[in-house]
């Protein structure tokens, strides 16, 4: 069986970023370091590959997007996170590069070509996914990478810049209940996203810590955000019990939810309040105007940028995570319910 990186890593007491940095003979990684991580490589019978890491040292940063889907690249989430790392990177000099793909195998494979060329001296990935191989194939071959969001794999090992969305959702479901609200509803994406599973923890948690009920029908998942309104989102809106208030886990997908309601004669806030996520520039356009939780997803970027410099230039720090305050910024898209007939 072929001695792994991770192996040798464990032997020299390193992580796998610093042996594969010292199979590049990176300057960053000192002598006494470098000479302790050949020995275990010797004393092992590794052979070292192409790691990835830039001999050459060419300061270069790639930027991870999640398997192309529309509502990707019209999503502001991930153009102001994109501004925050590059505000950053254009700071210290570092350039950087955008990987996207239309399936994993296409991103993977995206990813070995500029790693078998030498071109990034560490990653940032701008999602968060379960069992996702992307991770995989970063972590086994000791690749520096940055998580924007929680990590599902290897969570004591990965550098995480996250908002604490079980909390955020928590506070939104409290805010309507304080209004006046019992009959409140979920509206949320793919739970393989990790952001999307924490944010119905959050709308769960709260509803407990109320006394309220969960209703099963008060809970919708999307797999992606639809274009037009849809039969599950007609059905769940058309029901004699249906939710007063809805907690929504995007702006977008929010005011397909306020179109949909139109349809069917409902007034926000009259007839349905709406919270959603990221405060982008959909939630000022919808009318009436979102009450949306800000994620402050630019400095997300920044943090993110932030920590894989640090990184790049002190490879011995232990993995880090950093928690980004998120805020509320409340609109006309909220109000009591209608007192019952």
């Amino acid at each position: 069986m072929n001695v792994t990186i991770k192996e040798v890593a464990k032997l020299a007491g390193v992580s796998p970023s610093t042996v594969s940095r010292t199979c590049s003979d990176h300057p960053s990684i000192s002598a006494q370091t470098k000479e302790r991580v050949r020995k275990a490589m010797q004393q092992l019978g590794y052979e070292p590959g192409n790691t990835g890491l830039s001999m050459q040292n060419n300061k270069t940063i790639g930027i991870v997007l999640p398997v192309s889907e529309d509502d990707t690249y019209e999503n502001a989430f991930f153009l102001e996170t994109m501004r925050g790392i590059s505000l950053f990177c254009n700071q210290k000099q570092y350039f950087t590069t955008l990987i996207t793909g239309s399936s994993n195998e296409e991103l993977l494979s995206a990813i070995r070509s500029m790693v078998k060329e030498n071109h990034l001296d560490g990653i940032i990935l701008l999602y968060s996914n379960e069992q996702d191989p992307i991770i995989d194939y970063l972590y086994e071959n000791g690749i520096l990478f940055v998580q924007i969001g929680k990590a599902s794999q290897y969570p004591g090992e990965t550098i995480c810049i996250d908002n604490d969305n079980i909390l955020a959702a928590r506070e939104a479901v409290n805010h309507l209940y304080k209004l006046g609200h019992r009959k409140i509803g979920y509206v949320g994406t793919d739970l393989k996203r990790i952001f999307s599973a924490d944010r119905k923890a959050g709308y769960m948690l709260a509803l407990a810590e109320n006394n309220v009920p969960f209703q099963e029908n008060y809970y919708l998942e999307m797999p992606q955000v639809p274009k037009n309104k849809t039969d599950r989102l007609l059905r769940f809106l058309s029901r004699e019990d249906r939710p007063t208030a809805v907690l929504v886990s995007d702006d977008i997908l929010a005011m397909v939810l306020e179109k949909t309601a139109f349809e069917l004669h409902l007034q926000i806030p009259e007839d349905l309040s709406i919270i959603s996520f990221n405060n982008s520039l959909f939630s000022k356009l919808s009318s009436p105007q979102l009450t949306s939780i800000d994620i402050n997803s630019r400095q997300l970027g920044i943090e993110a940028a932030s920590q894989m410099i640090n990184h790049i230039e002190n490879p011995g720090l232990l993995a880090t995570k950093i928690i980004v305050p998120h805020f509320m910024i409340e609109r006309q898209s909220c109000a009591p319910p209608k007192a019952p007939r």
